[in-house]
């Protein structure tokens, strides 16, 4: 059971400042929203196939324990078995294309891969894209993304098949697959119940309920937003998650992490239900 409880404006942005949330070298994917776009021309890539999965030694090269980028240190998961998890998609395309992966394999954009910063190398798994209900079947050969609120770069072929090429992004779960047990589970429906799931900024997370309400008050006034607070069971009294939203664009939750960052809240992630 959930209970979620949202949050009016009404305090001062002072009291938001008053509350301020206090290797080895792999060459990054970037986040795509950005100019490593499109082959020239009209490419079709409907014949392309989904990635099959097979077993696969781990990766030689991309599997350190631990790396960093830009000043931000990645632990590699041992296994990916279990793995889901629901954020939004970026995509990378020709600047990259020809170009050495972080597991040692070509980067092909017409290829069915991704890049992602913590799974194992290679791992396969379902993206399914949460706006639209696609879903495809990747080889996560590579690193990144490495800008924030992003959780798996697509090839360009794969960000075509799930319809995010012009938007940039996508709202998307990601599953790995065992290899074993080839066919993919179906995605989870939203917990809204709506068609479009909801896309929410979680900057904290509370054992206490009176800190929980105390932060979301605060930055309902900030932000002017609503702020809900949502429990999730767990261990004696669960967990106090503070989310805005909801929000109506990836590029909103772009802009309101800047923001939040500015004032020194970090340690943000999108949520999405």
């Amino acid at each position: 059971m959930q209970i979620v409880t949202s949050v009016k404006p009404q305090l001062t942005i002072a009291l938001l400042l008053a509350i301020a949330l206090s290797g080895c070298s792999i060459l990054p994917s970037v986040d795509s929203d950005s100019d490593y776009g499109p082959p020239d021309g009209t490419v079709d890539v409907s014949h392309i196939p989904n990635a099959v999965p097979r077993d696969e030694p781990r990766s030689r090269y991309g599997n350190p324990t631990s790396y960093v980028v830009m000043g931000k240190r990645y632990y590699v998961q041992s296994s990916s078995q279990g793995h889901v998890e629901r954020g939004i998609a970026s995509w990378y395309g020709s600047k990259f294309h020809g170009r050495r992966t972080s597991s040692g394999e070509t980067y092909d954009m017409y290829g069915m891969t991704a890049a992602h910063t913590t799974l194992p190398l290679p791992t396969y798994a379902q993206v399914t894209n949460l706006e639209n209900g696609r879903s495809i079947i990747v080889k996560i050969n590579d690193r990144g993304p490495f800008h924030n609120n992003r959780i798996i770069d697509l090839s360009y072929t794969a960000a075509s098949k799930l319809d995010i090429l012009k938007k940039g992004t996508g709202m998307v779960e990601v599953v790995a697959l065992n290899p074993r047990q080839p066919t993919p589970p179906k995605p989870r429906q939203s917990t809204t119940g709506s068609k479009k799931p909801g896309l929410y900024l979680q900057v904290g997370a509370f054992s206490n309920r009176y800190n929980a309400d105390q932060l979301a008050n605060r930055l309902a006034n900030a932000l002017n937003r609503s702020i809900r607070v949502k429990r999730s069971h767990g261990g004696d009294n669960g967990v106090f998650r503070v989310q805005v939203g909801p929000l109506v664009s990836v590029a909103q939750a772009d802009t309101l992490s800047e923001k939040l960052a500015q004032q020194g809240i970090t340690g943000l992630h999108v949520i999405i239900d």
